[in-house]
């Protein structure tokens, strides 16, 4: 198991040489430069991107997280070597891009950060039309204070109307502007997205980038059609709910009482006998790797075969340092089975 973190010290034995006047020769000293985390990169599919294995979403931010939060969760991620950000133009109506653009503008991040945005939800251009597709664009490149979009995921789930070409063709113009660099799909039919390859074909965009609401409670939602034709297309799958809505992260284990808010409803949902099983089989591996069961249930989910990077929200900068040790965690098949046998 690694475990990426910005606090290396070296020994104390090679520190002797050369310490500072007025410090003990025993004394450890910093490692500085960046974090171990930098050198960890996959490829994103054929989007020509290499990212981080976990991507950090941005729901939270603007609605259970504010500005300054926010801020200090993006540079703990940063700091730990994570370089790709998700949001969409949906979340908080828009103030997630807002902060996430203030954060990259002020630290002059742009050309190290991959950013994904996902359209199609906002009330002011609902849908995958091609005019309110170009318009929903535009208003989240000026909300993140940038020229363009490294990934913009396409949302079917909000646009059963639109004609699938009309809204390739629209991407097509997105990406020969310069405004989107590829293209990413949540929500499509394994049977549209067969047709969006033909599309492609003709000159359309490819797309290269699937979201599914996929984790080991929702193993489902990711069936073995969706994964033949990602596996066929070579799509880089970035599964979303991670951590189903953050049940998975352990934190809480029984029913409050009173009226429960939107997230408090979504973890409350998973408090049955599988959900209980399921954290119990996570705090068995935690306790034998030494990790939390947030890093548990992310090295389960990097394990599945087309799994490039899931998405996950934080709520504090504490919460980014237990995530990333799932990168660095590696389970066994034994661990593997356990983990889904509780969960079935």
């Amino acid at each position: 198991m690694a475990v990426f973190g910005v606090g290396s010290t070296l020994s104390s034995q090679s520190a002797q040489v050369g310490a500072p006047l007025g410090v003990h020769p025993s004394a450890p000293i910093p490692v500085q430069g960046p974090s171990i985390g930098t050198s960890v990169r996959v490829a994103l599919g054929e989007s020509g991107f290499d990212v981080f294995p976990l991507i950090l979403g941005g729901a939270e931010f603007g609605w259970n997280v504010d500005l300054e939060s926010s801020h200090a969760i993006l540079d703990t991620y940063a700091e730990l070597g994570g370089n790709a950000v998700h949001t969409s133009d949906s979340f908080s109506s828009g103030r997630s891009e807002h902060i996430i653009g203030q954060w990259i503008h002020s630290r002059g991040l742009r050309d190290e950060v991959v950013l994904a945005v996902r359209v199609g939800g906002h009330a002011d251009n609902p849908g995958l039309g091609s005019v309110n597709l170009i318009r929903s664009v535009e208003a989240s490149l000026t909300r993140l204070r940038t020229d363009r979009i490294d990934v913009l995921y396409l949302d079917a789930t909000t646009d059963t109307t639109s004609a699938l070409e009309d809204t390739l063709a629209t991407a097509e113009w997105l990406v020969e502007t310069g405004k989107v660099r590829t293209i990413g799909a949540v929500g499509y039919t394994p049977a549209q997205l067969v047709e969006a390859r033909i599309y492609s074909s003709a000159g359309f965009p490819r797309i290269t980038v699937l979201d599914v609401p996929f984790n080991v409670l929702r193993r489902h939602e990711f069936d073995s059609d969706l994964r033949l034709v990602a596996g066929a297309q070579g799509m880089a799958v970035t599964p979303s709910h991670a951590l189903e809505h953050g049940f998975l992260a352990g934190r809480q284990r029984t029913r409050l009482r009173g009226a429960l808010s939107v997230r408090g409803a979504q973890i409350a949902a998973n408090l049955n006998r599988r959900g209980s099983r399921t954290l119990r089989a996570l705090d068995a591996v935690g306790s034998e790797l030494g990790v939390p069961d947030a890093a548990v249930a992310l090295g389960w989910l990097l394990a599945q075969k087309l799994v490039t990077a899931p998405i996950v929200n934080a709520y504090a900068p504490q919460h980014v340092e237990e995530l990333v040790q799932g990168v660095g965690v590696r389970l066994s098949r034994a661990q593997l089975a356990d983990i889904a046998r509780a969960a079935e």
